[in-house]
């Protein structure tokens, strides 16, 4: 085992994602917490740019894995190039945001490599000299302290939202390039296609605007008025679970404790009571706009800005108004 710590870079069209930015984070003090060195973990094809950029991150190491192969997320492929690099290089720990992506990836990894995994982690904490990872349960109403029992490398992924994105920058920074030999690997077809059922639609973990609506849009013929909205704000559209139940929206688009967990820059919540199985999801929202008919709803007591009223009314109004500030 070498005392370095990993994180597994998302990225897209040569962005960094959100999610890879608050590992950074959570790595970086880590290390300082532990005193070993940091490397960000590149895999793609055509991807130098997302290294070098990665090197004006407070990073000791970029390991850049480059292979046709990899062009596309592939959990085989994928898998098979991350226990190549850390075969020859055991790390303390590897850290991944918690994606769609990763969450598929990551339980394939730990069993392969049998080892312990950690997933939606939201910190840590030192007790003596036992490292303890911090995660929330039973709707986020209790935080748990997680203690590792099995040997490293341990693999934990970071709950999106709850680490922020410092700015540290280094100058020294080592771009080295890993080679993997991925000829031999065997493809899980079926798993593959389920995956691809999920991905092409959409991963709102890296949206940063969204226009969630909840069962106050009444019926499906009425969602035309937030799409109208998002697309003004050039935000992605999330919804409650009854929307999703009642097969308004599909269910890659639900938000809370059986969907998805965002923390976008603005978060519009449109007609949403804010029950506590969707404010898990959604509480790390930096802005928080809420638009309800009952000024007791839950959803006001999270809301940055608030708004009582039929969203039927208000949301039409709204997207007029932006339409206006946008031409002027």
């Amino acid at each position: 085992m070498s005392d370095k710590i990993y994180v597994l870079i998302d990225h897209e069209n040569g962005q960094i994602a959100t999610s890879s930015l608050e590992s950074l984070s959570f790595g970086r003090e880590l290390s300082r917490e532990l005193r070993m060195s940091l490397c960000a973990f590149v895999l793609g094809l055509k991807v130098q740019g997302v290294a070098d950029k990665l090197a004006s991150e407070s990073v000791d190491t970029v390991i850049l894995v480059q292979d046709s192969k990899l062009g596309q997320y592939d959990p085989d492929y994928y898998c098979e190039a991350i226990c190549q690099i850390m075969a020859k290089d055991s790390p303390y720990i590897l850290l991944m945001g918690h994606t769609y992506q990763n969450i598929d990836l990551a339980p394939k990894l730990a069993a392969r490599l049998n080892t312990a995994l950690v997933t939606g982690c939201k910190g840590y904490r030192r007790q003596e000299e036992t490292l303890l990872f911090v995660r929330q349960m039973f709707h986020n109403q209790l935080n748990a302290d997680v203690f590792i029992k099995s040997a490293h490398p341990w693999i934990i992924t970071m709950q999106p939202g709850a680490i922020d994105v410092d700015n540290s920058q280094r100058v020294n920074t080592e771009i080295v390039e890993g080679v993997v030999n991925l000829s031999a690997v065997v493809r899980c077809r079926q798993s593959l296609e389920i995956f691809e059922a999920i991905r092409v639609k959409v991963d709102l973990s890296r949206a940063e605007r969204i226009v969630a609506v909840g069962r106050g849009i009444q019926e499906a013929n009425n969602l035309k008025i937030i799409e109208d909205l998002a697309e003004e704000l050039g935000a992605e559209i999330a919804a409650s679970r009854p929307v999703v139940d009642n097969e308004w929206l599909g269910r890659e688009r639900q938000i809370g404790s059986s969907g998805q967990t965002v923390s976008p820059r603005l978060y519009l919540a449109c007609g949403i009571s804010g029950a506590v199985q969707h404010i898990v999801g959604m509480k790390n929202s930096e802005c928080i706009v809420a638009i309800n008919t009952d000024p007791n709803a839950p959803i006001f007591n999270i809301a940055t800005y608030g708004i009582v009223g039929d969203i039927c009314e208000v949301v039409p109004e709204l997207t007029k108004r932006l339409k206006v500030v946008r031409k002027s």
